[in-house]
């Protein structure tokens, strides 16, 4: 038997790891605003989006979802100004930042709780907007269905403290993720604002609810989602229908269905206009 301080027992070369190919360097997509009423505070026409080079989470893509979001916000600005607009899951943060163009008083843009994903939120934040718009946005890392308390302390403190919340909440193609329904609800029941008696706003509080039907043989399970939100109390109406190239122009399923962006807009109470 060999000396034990000279003989070697080590596996290092038997179980090697392969060495894990780099990640992709970021990408950038530009969104050119079309702006019916431009704000005083507006600098930029256009917003360049970086985003992560590759995730799990699919951030790496800016979703026509958010394209046809931003232009919603961008032609109805009152929806967002002088309101305050949380985005869950946000990725590279357009319609959050386009809210902030259009004098939302605080935008909260959230993304899972990874630090590639919330930096890129913070850079995009700092290169699209003016230092007086970035003084109102704030970036969380937060996890659908979980406590808001982080959330909602970002909230201004001149709020209405007896119906602290959020007037506009946007869900920019999370639908299909048809196993995080529950938590999706969960978590705008906790952070819309009610309707106020004192609020002279003709904008009822909502959630913006925008996507396509990536895999349109599962377009029965993105849909199940407004009827779970019918069921917990919400009101559900279908407020845009808009085509754009598709994203996956190679994927199965009619191109039609994958290339339109379904745009919903969700209030508390009644029961909207979703067939069940």
């Amino acid at each position: 038997m060999q000396d034990s301080e000279t003989e070697d027992f080590s596996l290092g070369d038997v179980f090697t790891e392969p060495p894990r190919p780099p990640t992709p360097p970021p990408t950038y997509a530009t969104y050119a605003r079309s702006t019916h009423e431009p704000t005083k505070n507006q600098t930029l026409l256009d917003l360049k989006i970086r985003l992560v080079g590759s995730h799990p989470l699919w951030a790496h893509y800016l979703w026509n979802a958010a394209l046809a979001l931003a232009s919603y916000i961008d032609s109805n600005p009152e929806i967002a100004r002088n309101r305050c607009v949380l985005e869950l899951g946000a990725g590279g943060g357009l319609p959050g930042l386009v809210a902030a163009q259009n004098d939302a008083t605080k935008v909260v843009l959230t993304d899972y709780p990874e630090a590639p994903l919330i930096d890129n939120l913070e850079f995009n934040a700092r290169q699209n907007l003016s230092l007086d718009e970035k003084d109102r946005v704030a970036t969380r890392g937060y996890v659908w269905g979980h406590p808001v308390d982080k959330i909602m302390q970002t909230l201004p403190k001149a709020e209405d403290a007896s119906n602290p919340g959020f007037h506009l909440i946007i869900l920019s193609d999370l639908i299909f993720n048809h196993s995080q329904h529950d938590a999706l609800l969960k978590t705008c029941d906790m952070c819309l604002a009610s309707r106020s008696q004192s609020d002279s706003s003709s904008v009822e509080p909502c959630v913006l609810v925008f996507y396509s039907h990536h895999r349109p043989h599962l377009a029965d399970r993105d849909l199940n989602f407004f009827r779970k939100a019918q069921t917990a109390g919400w009101a559900c109406e279908e407020i845009v229908t808009q085509r754009y190239p598709p994203m996956f122009p190679e994927d199965p399923g009619e191109e039609e269905v994958r290339a339109t962006v379904h745009g919903w807009r969700m209030t508390r109470g009644g029961v909207g206009d979703f067939p069940h």
